[in-house]
């Protein structure tokens, strides 16, 4: 009696066990995978990849603090620099202020000084319209200008001693040109036309002078 083919792929069918067939099953979070042939197979999570994402997030945390940290820092700094600079400014104003007032007051020193010497000035010019004495009033010229010498001194102010010395061109200035002699060796000064002076050390006015060659 011939078998049908139908019934014989059923009883093949049939004839597989559930043993042979793999029984897969997920318990307590872990996948079981189960063969005739192998051993239970237990995937559980992996402990070096937890702590290098555990150690990446610190560090992460640790960058961010650092990072707040030097912000804070720079905002302080310029803070400070802000007002540092306004300092700055403001004392500078106040420098150019005091300078200003200085060469102000200065001025006004020296002029106030030579008041009084205007008024010998004036007194001597009331007292030559009435005297005939040549002697009195070059006395009193003579007293003046000795007063306005001092002054000048007193504020630093002092004449050039040019005549007979040699000839420097930081201090005099030459005005004409002469034939040495006896008397004036050549590169000294024969006359001065005009005193120079100095200003505590500095030339005020250089001396014009007659230089012998």
């Amino acid at each position: 009696m011939k078998r049908n083919s139908k019934d014989f792929n059923d009883n093949q069918h049939n004839n597989v066990s559930a043993k042979d067939t793999p029984d897969n099953t997920i318990n307590d979070g872990k996948l079981h995978l189960e063969d005739p042939d192998t051993e239970v197979v237990d995937v559980e999570p992996d402990e070096d990849g937890m702590a290098e994402v555990s150690e990446e997030a610190s560090e992460l945390e640790s960058l961010r603090s650092l990072l707040q940290a030097k912000e804070e820092e720079v905002a302080k700094e310029k803070k400070e620099y802000m007002f540092l600079m306004a300092e700055f400014d403001n004392f500078r104003k106040r420098t150019l202020r005091e300078r200003s007032e200085l060469i102000k007051n200065a001025s006004e020193k020296a002029l106030q000084g030579l008041l009084p010497i205007v008024d010998d000035f004036e007194r001597g010019l009331d007292a030559i319209k009435d005297s005939s004495d040549a002697e009195a009033v070059k006395e009193g010229m003579t007293l003046i200008y000795n007063k306005l010498v001092k002054y000048l001194g007193d504020n630093g102010v002092k004449a050039m001693e040019s005549t007979g010395g040699d000839f420097d061109p930081d201090f005099h200035e030459a005005v004409a040109m002469v034939p040495a002699d006896a008397d004036t060796a050549a590169g000294k000064i024969k006359d001065t036309v005009q005193k120079g002076y100095t200003l505590n050390d500095k030339v005020l006015r250089h001396a014009k002078v007659v230089v012998a060659q």
